[in-house]
């Protein structure tokens, strides 16, 4: 029986949205207010979904501990009260939510042995949330 697992989990972290391959006008008309020189934050919901075969023994997809001390030390250490511009992930990228939400997976997916990261789901705001399954499902949706 396959089934699926979902952990939300929060962090806070600020960033600019800014492209060294556009103009500064450029920038501002196509980032608006998130073009702020000095940043701008957000208090994330994180959502995690793994998927897999319930274990006979344990009843459970996965391990609950194992799976929120991976995405603690992946992603909440590196992540919670950062300026995301100056991270390793975005160099050379905008740190969109976007952008942010394709790295959160591609860092936690090689983690995941027994069951399958299915996929992040981000809420920016409440208005905003963006999700990603992995490059063979490559869909990010607002």
């Amino acid at each position: 029986m396959k089934a699926h697992l979902t952990r939300r989990y929060r962090f806070s972290a600020s960033h600019r949205l800014h492209s060294g391959n556009f103009s500064c006008e450029q920038n501002r008309a196509i980032y608006g207010k998130c073009n702020n020189p000095h940043g701008h934050g957000h208090n994330y919901i994180l959502e995690v979904t793994v998927s897999g075969q319930v274990d006979g023994r344990t009843g459970m997809v996965c391990n609950l501990i194992e799976l929120d001390d991976a995405v603690q030390s992946e992603i909440l250490e590196r992540f919670d009260r950062q300026n995301l511009n100056t991270l390793l992930p975005f160099a050379g990228k905008v740190p969109t939510t976007e952008n942010l939400c394709v790295a959160i997976y591609e860092i936690l997916q090689p983690i995941f042995h027994a069951a399958h990261l299915e996929r992040v789901r981000l809420e920016e705001t409440m208005m905003n949330s963006f999700e990603y399954r992995g490059k063979e499902n490559a869909t990010v949706s607002s």
